[in-house]
């Protein structure tokens, strides 16, 4: 068997632990370091806190790298050091070329998305709120311009009426790792594709990072567009909307009526018991989940019994 290729390792949230785990027991490769974003506070005493790729590295006893710029010299010194045959990237943060352009075989990186679909930093969720049925992951070459390098491999999920960002985050994290080992695998053995992405696809949507207004709901747009919304932020950071009384109210789960209303899109309406709901530009937004500010998160019945509301 050829020598195994050495591998450095790229990521912070725990999206991206099941693909470093997988690669650890790859015999094709070595994961001779890690690099991952430095410690941030976090909790109410706002305590450091390592990163889940890091807690996952040093339960493994690999060397940590915790670059805050990566343009850094004396970082980029420390990783020329290792000398790796080949970086692999998860959910991290955008690489200089000296950085990427460093391996002799390069960077690869695992994508949350069918590219070109989803180029950015939330490829889940803007699938989910545009209703897709399908989704995946990809592998590809970094190059310039961020998600537009040559893709290698993908492998397709398909997008249930009952998935939100959470289920699907957890499928494809999963899906991720096992398309990493079979890219690293394939470019060891020099049988890995390389197939440039369409230069100005048609219809190509892009993932965005979200931003607070991503997540505020527009009762004017269609009952099932509101879903897909909230859908798509659920659980975090959450859709939202303001009680008549102003009061912030988060939405994890809701359902589409069809049903014809003659009030004003906005307009609440509830039985006090067990249902609550907003009309919308086509029928009504029946909230299933909430979370009223300061309080955790509770089914509408359960909300419904412990809350007040005068429409």
């Amino acid at each position: 068997m050829s020598t195994p290729l050495r591998l450095i390792f790229m990521g912070t949230p725990d999206f991206a632990v099941p693909t470093l785990e997988t690669l650890l027991a790859l015999p094709e490769a070595r994961v001779v370091a890690v690099v991952t974003g430095p410690d941030r506070p976090a909790g109410r005493g706002r305590q450091l806190q390592a990163s889940a790729v890091k807690q996952a590295a040093l339960a493994h006893s690999l060397p940590v790298l915790q670059p805050t710029n990566l343009k850094d010299s004396g970082f980029q010194e420390e990783l020329r050091s290792y000398a790796a045959d080949l970086q692999v990237v998860v959910a991290f943060r955008m690489l200089p070329e000296a950085v990427w352009n460093m391996p002799r075989l390069g960077s690869v990186n695992i994508h949350g998305s069918l590219l070109p679909q989803y180029r950015g930093a939330a490829p889940i969720n803007w699938a989910l709120m545009h209703g897709d049925q399908e989704t995946g992951v990809t592998s590809f070459f970094l190059r310039h311009e961020i998600d537009t390098g040559d893709l290698i491999l993908q492998e397709k999920l398909a997008i249930t009426p009952d998935d939100d960002f959470g289920s699907v985050y957890d499928k494809l994290k999963v899906l991720g790792a096992q398309l990493a080992a079979r890219t690293v695998a394939a470019i060891a053995a020099g049988t890995a594709p390389s197939t440039p992405q369409p230069t100005a696809p048609d219809g190509l949507r892009p993932a965005p990072k979200l931003t607070k207004e991503t997540g505020r709901l527009d009762f004017s747009r269609s009952a099932a567009e509101l879903v897909n919304q909230i859908r798509g932020l659920s659980p975090a950071p959450a859709a939202y909307t303001a009680l008549p009384d102003g009061r912030s109210l988060k939405v994890f789960r809701a359902e589409a009526v069809d049903a014809a209303s003659d009030t004003q899109a906005g307009t609440w309406s509830t039985d006090g018991r067990q249902s609550l709901g907003v009309t919308t530009s086509n029928g009504w937004l029946k909230l299933l989940e909430v979370q009223l500010e300061g309080k955790k998160r509770m089914s509408v019945e359960e909300f419904l019994r412990g809350t007040k509301l005068t429409f």
